[in-house]
């Protein structure tokens, strides 16, 4: 069977981006879920746990919005979002051929599921569930900063990574914009 008489979804799972993508997806889920259980069984009911000389305090939050506690009551529509935000990353795996892109979108990706696993499956109930939060850098209460977790971290990671790809004109195909505009391609 030739290449282009495969499934699609048989290409993208070859294609090693897509493969490099979905480990990364799937550790920063798994790392998510560990943190959280801990944070949960550790965390509840405790005062704050200061570390790091009062740089990082461990906190559990049970967070109904967004960061800095932005559309609170809209958490339904937060988890929709998320559920967008997955699909899309989905469909446009299997025209990775960037390893930079590969790398963010599986950050994000992960992140994306670990809070939408909350979303689903915490209380108060599925696409309504509060999202478990424990690191608030700064002061405790999220005074100084946003209280957030490992998932927030990847996305916000991941962010930061397209951003960067973008401002250096490279593209989800391994191109770079740049050289297309000379007339020249790289890679």
């Amino acid at each position: 069977m030739s290449a282009q008489d495969r499934p699609v979804t048989t290409r993208a799972a070859a294609n090693p981006r897509v493969r490099l993508l979905a480990g990364i997806a799937v550790l920063v889920l798994a790392l998510d879920i560990v943190t959280k259980t801990v944070a949960v069984a550790q965390l509840e009911g405790r005062e704050p746990v200061r570390i790091l000389g009062g740089l990082i305090y461990l906190q559990l939050l049970r967070n109904p919005g967004a960061a800095f506690s932005l559309a609170t009551g809209y958490t339904w529509v937060l988890t929709i979002v998320a559920i967008a935000v997955v699909v899309v990353i989905i469909r446009v795996a299997r025209k990775l051929r960037s390893t930079g892109w590969a790398v963010a979108l599986g950050l994000v990706l992960g992140g994306a599921i670990g809070n939408l696993t909350d979303r689903i499956f915490r209380a108060p109930g599925p696409l309504q569930g509060h999202v478990v939060d424990m690191v608030s850098p700064f002061a405790p209460d999220g005074r100084a900063f946003a209280v957030f977790n490992l998932a927030d971290s990847a996305i916000t990671c991941g962010g930061l990574l397209l951003v960067l790809l973008a401002l250096l004109g490279r593209e989800m195909d391994g191109s770079n914009a740049r050289t297309k505009k000379d007339g020249t391609e790289n890679e």
